[in-house]
C-alpha cells in the first residue's frame, strides 16, 4: 500500500480501525496481513546496520523489538484505544511487569486497588517488594482512600475496573484528576472491557494494559499482552525495557491477536448481551446469595457503569449459599461449560476464584479483596445463553 492509501485512523469509527488501522502492504499486494517470521533484517551495508542500531534510521532491527506483524498489531491496538504508542508483550502479567520494571526504583512507591488479580498482587507484594518499591493497597471504590494513601514516593495509582472477579468499579476520571493533582500517572488494566467498551485514555488515564490473551484474541488460541500510552512513557520507558529483557510477542501471536481484533466489537456487544441475561436470571436463583455484574440494577455502581462504559462486559460472578462444597459442587456438575480460569474466551469457562486465580494469596488478602469461599465467575461465551443456564441450573 503506497503512503497515499495508507489510512489516518482518527478519520474513522473503532470498528473500521480494528479492522484496518496500522496495515502497510508489501510489494506483493496481499489483502490480510502477512507473518513475518524472522528473528533478524538484512542491512544494505555496515553504514546502514549502524544507523538502525543508534536510532538515527528508523526500520527493524532485531525482532525483539521490532517486527513488522508485531508492529501492525501494535498500531491498531494504539488506534482504538486512542494511544500514542503500544508495547506489545508476550503476555498480560509482562505488560504488567514491563510497565513498573520501566517506570519505577528502589524506594518508589505505588497505590493499588485491592480487587486485581491474584498475580499482580503478587508481583507487587512478592518481587516488587525485594526491590524496594512499597504497594499500599485501597478500596477500588473510595476515591478519598486512592487520594489519602499517595505519598511523595508516588509514582502511580493501579487498578482494574471492572475488577476481577467482583466487577466493581472506580470512576476513572476522578481518580486521573487525584493522580495528576499529586504528579502520579494512573494506570488501567482494561482487560475486562477492551477499548470496545471503555477507553480510559479519554477519560484521563496515563497507560493501559491488556492481557490479549483474553477477549483480544477471543478464542483462548494465544499468550500475550500490550502497554498502551504516549510516546514519552510508553514510547520510551516500557520499550526500553522489552528491548533490553524481551517479554516479546511472537510475529505468530501479533497475527492470530490481529485476527481477533477485527471481530472484537461484535464480540463483545454478544458477550455482554449473554452476560446480563445470566445476571438476571442468577439473581432469581434461591441458592444464589448475590450476583455481581455492572448491567444489574442492583449493582451499588450500575449507574457509574453506564457513564464509563458503553457496555458491561462478559464477566459475571455470584456468591452461593454453602461456601466452597457448594460453588466446587456446582462447577462439577457443569457438563457443557470449561471448568477452567481463563476468560475472554467463545466458550463459556467457570472458576472458583478462592482456589485457582486468588489461590496464592493469603487468606487475610483474599478476605480484603472480597473473594469469599462461595465466590464463581463465570466468563460467558458465545453459545446460546439458554444452553448456559440450564448447564449451570445442574448444579443448582
Amino acid at each position: 500500500m503506497s503512503d497515499s492509501k495508507k489510512i489516518n485512523p482518527d478519520d474513522y469509527a473503532l470498528a473500521t480501525r480494528a479492522v484496518r488501522a496500522g496495515q502497510q502492504r508489501t510489494s506483493e499486494g496481499e489483502n490480510s496481513e502477512p507473518i513475518f517470521a524472522t528473528s533478524s533484517y538484512v542491512f544494505a551495508s555496515a553504514a546502514e546496520a549502524a544507523a538502525r542500531f543508534s536510532g538515527e534510521q528508523p526500520g527493524n532491527i532485531y525482532s525483539r523489538f521490532t517486527n513488522p506483524t508485531v508492529r501492525t498489531f501494535e498500531e491498531r491496538l494504539a488506534a482504538m484505544e486512542g494511544a500514542e504508542r503500544c508495547v506489545a508483550t508476550a503476555s498480560g502479567m509482562s505488560a504488567i511487569t514491563a510497565t513498573c520494571i520501566g517506570l519505577l526504583k528502589t524506594g518508589d512507591h505505588i497505590v493499588s486497588s485491592r480487587s486485581i488479580f491474584g498475580s499482580t498482587t503478587m508481583l507487587f507484594e512478592n518481587f516488587l517488594g525485594k526491590l524496594g518499591i512499597e504497594t499500599t493497597f485501597v478500596e477500588l471504590s473510595d476515591v478519598s482512600a486512592w487520594e489519602q494513601a499517595i505519598k511523595p514516593e508516588t509514582k502511580f495509582l493501579f487498578l482494574e475496573t471492572p475488577s476481577n472477579p467482583l466487577t466493581e468499579l472506580v470512576d476513572i476520571a476522578a481518580l486521573a484528576d487525584i493522580a495528576h493533582k499529586k504528579d502520579c500517572l494512573l494506570v488501567v488494566d482494561n482487560c475486562f472491557c477492551t477499548p470496545v467498551l471503555q477507553q480510559p485514555i479519554a477519560l484521563g488515564a496515563d497507560i493501559v494494559i491488556h492481557s490479549a490473551t483474553k477477549y483480544i484474541v477471543g478464542q483462548g488460541r494465544c499468550m500475550g499482552g500490550a502497554v498502551c500510552g504516549s510516546n514519552e512513557i510508553v514510547g520510551d520507558s516500557v520499550y526500553g525495557f522489552l528491548r533490553t529483557a524481551g517479554p516479546s510477542m511472537s510475529a505468530f501471536n501479533a497475527w492470530v491477536f490481529l485476527k481477533g481484533l477485527e471481530t472484537l466489537q461484535l464480540r463483545m456487544q454478544a458477550h455482554s448481551a449473554s452476560a446480563l441475561k445470566l445476571a438476571q436470571w442468577l439473581e432469581q436463583q434461591a441458592v444464589v446469595e448475590r450476583a455481581y455484574y455492572p448491567g444489574l440494577e442492583s449493582h451499588p455502581q450500575h449507574e457509574l457503569a453506564k457513564q464509563q462504559q458503553s457496555g458491561y462486559g462478559g464477566i459475571v460472578s455470584f456468591e452461593l449459599k454453602g461456601g466452597k462444597e457448594a460453588g466446587w459442587n456446582l462447577i462439577d456438575a457443569t457438563r457443557l461449560i470449561s471448568i477452567s480460569a481463563n476468560l475472554g474466551d467463545a466458550k463459556t469457562t467457570i472458576t472458583h476464584p478462592a482456589t485457582t486465580t486468588h489461590g496464592r494469596l493469603t487468606p487475610e488478602q483474599r478476605r480484603n479483596a472480597g473473594i469469599s469461599d462461595g465466590l464463581i465467575r463465570v466468563a460467558v461465551g458465545l453459545e446460546d445463553i439458554d444452553d448456559i443456564k440450564n448447564d449451570l441450573a445442574r448444579g443448582m
